[in-house]
């Protein structure tokens, strides 16, 4: 399984910017995917997910500017973001949790490559 995003770059404060993050291979389910974000200096932090019964999670610094939205179908998640403040800064990576691919019932959590998002004040 593999994700690959897309959609960072460089925008001005108030500004607003999509990643896209579409996952490939043999998947027989994907319950969770999202995005999370690494500023320089600090952890991986969760920005915001969703369930594929469509239930979403978001970190408290996003709410009201990020949307998370997916497609069960074609296994991709999104992420609008919007009103972009210089402390949105960071690496983001897309997340997909507790996936389950054939031939067995296990599950596992796959990464994206990082995709920058820098915001210029």
């Amino acid at each position: 399984v593999q994700l690959r995003a897309s959609g960072g770059g460089l925008v001005q404060a108030g500004g607003s910017l999509r990643l896209s993050c579409a996952a490939s291979g043999s998947i027989v389910r994907i319950t969770d995917m999202g995005w999370y974000r690494q500023a320089p200096g600090k952890q991986r932090e969760l920005v915001a997910s969703m369930t594929s019964g469509g239930s979403t999670n978001y970190a408290d610094s996003v709410k009201g500017r990020f949307t998370i939205s997916r497609d069960n179908f074609k296994n991709t998640v999104d992420l609008q973001m919007n009103t972009l403040k210089p402390e949105d800064t960071a690496v983001y990576y897309c997340n997909a949790d507790r996936v389950i691919v054939p031939g067995t019932w296990r599950q596992y959590a796959y990464w994206g490559h990082g995709t920058q998002v820098t915001v210029s004040s």
